[in-house]
């Protein structure tokens, strides 16, 4: 079964065109004023205009409120929502009755220790997304561009489905793949030429290499 990929933080129609034409199976859009992805309403909404039918849209947020929750559901109407910050797992329960989307969960990982929080959100979010934990000092929960020791998800084996996220790029994510067995993979900074904007050749080759198995 080929896996799944999601190409993570599009900000352009450039990187967007190369995510749909290179076989990505989710696209997503970052909703945090503190990233270098982050879009406003109108942007998003003209992209998801242009996605929909063709990708599955993700939306990511950080701790976000009703409200917000509400403007993104309305405008955007993604398929699907992230959560990238502190929601425990009855927030993620509440987000998915009340908005009714599917509800993606990510898990800040640097040990075994944190990989075991997933557990909490069994039954309750659709797919865990495992990322590498920010940088000190850094308010963002993800696209840093870090990973972070895949050893660390061996105690959850054929536990859960989960997507596997932080520092994947090109050249690493056949081995990322064929380390920790993931359900799919997630890719941010890992295909971008500066901080924010994608490289539609590096969008192409990572999607070809995830989804062949081998670096291309």
């Amino acid at each position: 079964m080929s896996i799944v990929a999601k190409i993570c933080g599009i900000t352009t129609p450039e990187a967007l065109d190369a995510a749909i034409e290179g076989g990505a199976d989710y696209i997503g859009f970052v909703f945090f004023p503190k990233s270098p992805r982050h879009l406003d309403i109108a942007r998003a909404k003209e992209f998801a205009g242009l996605a929909r039918g063709r990708v599955k849209i993700v939306v990511l947020t950080v701790d976000a409120s009703d409200e917000a929750l509400q403007e993104i559901v309305d405008e955007v109407a993604p398929d699907a929502l992230q959560l990238h910050g502190s929601e425990t797992a009855e927030r993620v329960a509440e987000i998915k009755r009340k908005f009714g989307r599917a509800v993606f969960k990510a898990i800040a990982v640097a040990t075994a220790e944190d990989a075991q929080k997933a557990r909490d959100f069994s039954g309750v979010a659709d797919l865990i997304l495992f990322d590498a934990k920010g940088v000190a000092g850094v308010d963002l929960p993800g696209g840093n561009g870090r990973t972070f020791d895949w050893a660390a998800l061996d105690s959850l084996a054929g536990a859960m489905p989960f997507m596997l996220s932080g520092g994947l790029d090109p050249d690493n994510v056949v081995a990322a793949i064929a380390r920790t067995h993931p359900f799919a993979v997630d890719v941010s900074s890992g295909v971008e030429k500066a901080p924010g904007i994608k490289d539609p050749e590096r969008i192409r080759r990572f999607l070809r290499a995830a989804k062949i198995g081998k670096h291309t």
